[in-house]
């Protein structure tokens, strides 16, 4: 009888696994969600996987070789597959399909020069600054008043949240 299994995947492997599974008439499903992702500075949005390295297949173990999907290219092993092949509830894939299709990625907009900032840890925890640029290795400049005197400062970005 057809029924969902867990596949564990090779690292990063997940999408090969898929797309080798559908050239053999596989049904799988890969939750992805959007995420925000700062690379060199540069923040954008990226799907990513729920679960990483792991892939939903449906399929009926009695009509299709498990050993077929073991030796597909991206995948590594079917979760629970010793003895008794452990499936996964119908009821639980729908959920994980809705919450997936209800998920809404919160875009938190770059901070930009002159932007008002607060600190959120630190020793200047609670204070406020004015933003200025961004540097390197997830740091920035902050312009800090201090003794009636702005200074320029840098900090981790993680430590100042927009007022």
């Amino acid at each position: 009888m057809k029924a969902w299994y867990l596949l564990y995947c090779k690292p990063k492997s997940e999408l090969r696994a898929q797309q080798n599974l559908a050239l053999q008439q596989v049904e799988s499903y890969l939750p992805v969600i959007k995420e925000q992702k700062t690379t060199r500075g540069k923040t954008k949005v990226v799907e990513v996987p729920l679960f990483p390295n792991y892939l939903f297949i449906h399929f009926d173990p009695t009509e299709f070789s498990v050993s077929k999907i073991h030796n597909t290219r991206g995948a590594s092993r079917i979760i629970g597959c010793k003895e008794l092949m452990t499936p996964i509830n119908d009821a639980i894939i729908a959920e994980i399909k809705h919450r997936v299709g209800n998920h809404q990625l919160e875009v938190e907009p770059e901070l930009i020069k002159g932007d008002k900032v607060r600190f959120t840890q630190g020793p200047f925890v609670d204070l406020d600054a004015i933003f200025d640029e961004n540097c390197a290795n997830q740091r920035c400049n902050v312009l800090f008043t201090i003794m009636g005197q702005q200074k320029s400062l840098q900090v981790d970005i993680d430590q100042v949240v927009r007022c």
